[in-house]
């Protein structure tokens, strides 16, 4: 039987905190106490339906690497294939 891991460092993960906002990005490190993702964004509600904007509005979200304690983490997850495909031509430019 093949054991696959949920997600895995440089996935695009979302994840649920207890304030009630997701959070996308790519997962850089998890630890037992916090995990860290470059990146950042949220999802939010736009007049077109569902988008992605700036978790933090001043950082520079090019260099962001944030790090969410796992206290505040209701959950994470690996960000459905549509939803991925969104972040990163919103973080990079590219459209795959």
């Amino acid at each position: 039987m093949l054991i696959e891991t949920p997600y895995k460092e440089n996935d695009v993960v979302s994840i649920k905190l207890s304030s009630g906002e997701e959070v996308v990005g790519k997962l850089v490190e998890e630890t037992s106490d916090t995990i860290t993702v470059s990146k950042p964004l949220m999802l939010a509600h736009t007049q077109q339906g569902m988008g992605l904007a700036p978790y933090m509005m001043t950082v520079d979200p090019e260099k962001a690497q944030l790090k969410f304690n796992e206290r505040n983490v209701i959950t994470v997850s690996k960000t459905m294939e549509t939803m991925a495909k969104q972040y990163i031509q919103s973080t990079t430019g590219l459209v795959t």
